[in-house]
């Protein structure tokens, strides 16, 4: 399988990162749900403010898979996966299901008639008890069968959460950590870095990932944008800190923001 946006965090690792892999995976199939206003806030955070009033939020529900908890107008679709499609990434043995993936992210109608799906099929099919090397097998298989489809049209998936727990390069191996790293992504459909001139993995400019039919074209936010967005959510993260020590994310301002450095 070829590189999964999870690669982003392993590029990134100076940027606030802890509880790098302490959590051991949970042996069973169904996870424990967040408070439901503190996952409503979580999902709505990966939206930009002028978005989030009249997008469409989902819950998860362990027994059945996402469910709508607001019903939206402007075509926008927020949750958080706490199984994400990075793990069908690579070959290595998916045994177990973890219990600390917090993944928040949205996407426009576009990207939810495709890349959604993944996440949708793979909390419906985790509710039902496949286990979690079959299910893994199942979405490689449907997206090597091309199952899943590109978006339709260019569009955007905001992934502007203060906290994301997830794998760090999920080609290799199963290692995960928490980081703050704000990104818009855009839909880059077999566009590859020489196609946009796209920079190093890193900084200010845009760079591409996933490339193939799944791609995207990242773009990070800048040191003050990541600072005002961690001030914001001050106290939803301190909630998340308190309910698993795996997300717990330090609080940076300013100038304490680190740099971007490069990883690879």
């Amino acid at each position: 399988m070829i590189k999964g946006r999870a690669l982003i965090v392993g590029l990134f690792l100076s940027l606030t990162v802890c509880a790098q892999n302490k959590q051991a995976p949970s042996g069973e199939n169904k996870i424990e749900s967040l408070p439901r206003d503190l996952e409503i806030q979580l999902a709505l955070s990966a939206l930009p403010p002028h978005l989030r009033d009249s997008a469409t939020v989902y819950v998860l529900n362990p027994d059945k898979g996402f469910e709508v908890a607001r019903k939206g107008t402007n075509e926008f679709h927020a949750f958080v996966a706490r199984t994400g499609d990075d793990m069908f990434r690579g070959s290595w043995p998916l045994t177990q299901y973890r219990d600390d993936i917090l993944y928040p992210i949205s996407f426009d109608q576009a990207g939810a008639n495709a890349q959604m799906l993944v996440f949708f099929d793979a909390a419906e099919m985790q509710a039902k008890g496949t286990p979690a090397g079959e299910l893994k097998r199942i979405i490689q298989d449907r997206y090597k069968t091309k199952y899943y489809k590109s978006p339709d049209r260019a569009g955007i998936s905001y992934m502007l959460s203060p906290v994301l727990r997830t794998y760090t390069n999920p080609d290799e191996n199963e290692n995960v950590v928490t980081a703050s790293i704000p990104h818009i992504m855009y839909y880059a459909p077999d566009v590859s870095n020489k196609d946009v001139g796209g920079a190093k993995p890193g900084g200010m400019y845009p760079f591409v990932i996933l490339h193939g039919p799944h791609g995207y074209n990242i773009q990070f936010l800048g040191l003050t944008e990541r600072a005002a967005i961690i001030k914001e959510y001050e106290e939803m993260l301190a909630r998340l800190c308190k309910i698993k020590a795996e997300w717990c994310v330090p609080i940076l301002k300013g100038d304490d923001l680190p740099p971007v450095q490069h990883h690879h």
